[in-house]
């Protein structure tokens, strides 16, 4: 196997250089940022081939002459800067600021963050309107297989595969269980794959918590990771949480943030396009990885493949990850969900300006009308027109279930 995957964003990150004076590339640990930001450098150096400028503060002598002389560490006369995991030394982006604004430039620095620089203290004033934020997810099914990422817009076009076979449930409970962190994509085995990633875990928290947030209750924390990954997808009683861990809801908040921050986890803002006024209004917080999930979890793949409610969630949030990623190239686009009053509910709500998409995830293999009945009551009371609703399913062929609305194969979301 490749030891390197096409990214999706690449395209994006190259085209932002030639327009931004400055690029931040933002992802989780080892999701490849890094390996992204070598490769662009690489085609852009003089001379061709080389790394250029590249200078990681994973190194503690250059992380500490970043803190001691950050105006000559960002000094330099042309190119392309890369300077990795910029989070460690924030104060790097007020003399960034400098510098871009005496020089008009696009393309004079390309940074990466291991957490949301944009919820650091001064970044948001630092560099307003200067900089370009592209998010690097874990690697998508898609990226693997080496497939473009045209789901939505054959979706918005309701063209949809005929037939996407090969991927039945078991196929799919696997993939989510593999995950899409590279190097653990890459590992031969599910007990290689669950131990890296509980160490993953471990040495995240014990090496990156303390750049973005002061986290007194380190215990309350670990056991928080396994609470949010048990309710991905799902609406949780933050009192109920706060009374089990004898915490703040201040303080649990400031504790979901940071794990936010870290790209651990991602919240899914609700749609609320619309003057019905029974819609509710609570985000929803996913795992950003399912094969981190698992082993956060410690689920066996051959249970959860049995058990209904866990494969549910568990291709629910798979879901949400492929779909964000190809959300995140498509200009335009939105990622909501949508529940009311009434208990209606759905998984996803995709708009782009001009329709709507309404996907619900089923893990079965069938598909029966009652799949559609929020998606058929949301295209005749709320949605923008046109609609088109789909339930993904863990079947191979694309049925119609009435006006606009669609069994969709999983395997869509990566053919070509």
């Amino acid at each position: 196997m490749s030891t390197e995957y096409p990214r999706w964003q690449a395209k994006s990150v190259a085209n932002a250089l030639q327009e931004r004076r400055v690029v931040v590339i933002s992802g989780a640990r080892q999701i490849g940022k890094t390996t992204l930001a070598r490769m662009i450098a690489r085609q852009t150096a003089e001379p061709a081939g080389t790394d250029g400028m590249y200078r990681s503060l994973d190194d503690t002598a250059l992380l500490n002459a970043a803190l001691l002389d950050p105006k000559g560490f960002v000094r330099h006369e042309a190119g392309t800067l890369i300077i990795d995991e910029i989070q460690k030394a924030p104060l790097l982006l007020s003399e960034i600021k400098q510098a871009v604004d005496k020089e008009a430039r696009p393309g004079q620095f390309l940074l990466t963050g291991s957490a949301n620089i944009q919820s650091l203290p001064g970044v948001m004033e630092s560099l307003a309107g200067r900089v370009s934020h592209i998010r690097l997810r874990a690697l998508t099914t898609g990226e693997i297989l080496g497939a473009p990422p045209v789901f939505l817009e054959r979706a918005f076009a309701r063209d949809f595969p005929a037939r996407a076979g090969g991927f039945d449930k078991a196929a799919l409970v696997s993939l989510a269980f593999r995950g899409g962190y590279p190097e653990a994509v890459r590992l031969s085995g599910p007990r290689q794959r669950r131990r890296w990633h509980r160490d993953y875990v471990a040495s995240l928290l014990q090496r990156d918590l303390k750049d973005i947030a002061n986290i007194r209750r380190a215990d309350a924390l670990n056991s928080l990771i396994g609470v949010l990954a048990a309710w991905s997808g799902k609406y949780m009683e933050l009192a109920g949480i706060c009374a089990h861990f004898s915490i703040s809801k201040t303080t649990l908040e400031t504790y979901i943030d940071a794990l936010v921050s870290l790209y651990l986890f991602d919240r899914l803002p609700p749609w609320l396009n619309t003057d019905y006024g029974r819609v509710g209004r609570k985000s929803r917080l996913y795992a950003a990885d399912t094969g981190l999930m698992t082993a956060i979890l410690g689920w066996n793949a051959d249970e959860a493949l049995l058990d209904a409610d866990r494969s549910g969630k568990l291709l629910e949030t798979f879901a949400y990850h492929e779909l964000a990623a190809q959300i995140e190239l498509a200009e335009g686009c939105e990622l909501l969900h949508y529940r009311d009053r009434e208990k209606r509910e759905i998984d996803f709500i995709v708009e782009n300006g001009k329709a709507t998409l309404g996907i619900e995830i089923k893990a079965g293999h069938s598909v029966g009308k009652n799949d559609f009945k929020h998606l058929e009551w949301f295209r005749d009371r709320l949605a923008r027109k046109p609609f088109t609703g789909i339930v993904l399913y863990a079947g191979e062929h694309t049925l119609s279930f009435g006006e606009h609305l669609f069994a969709v194969p999983f395997g869509a979301l990566w053919a070509g």
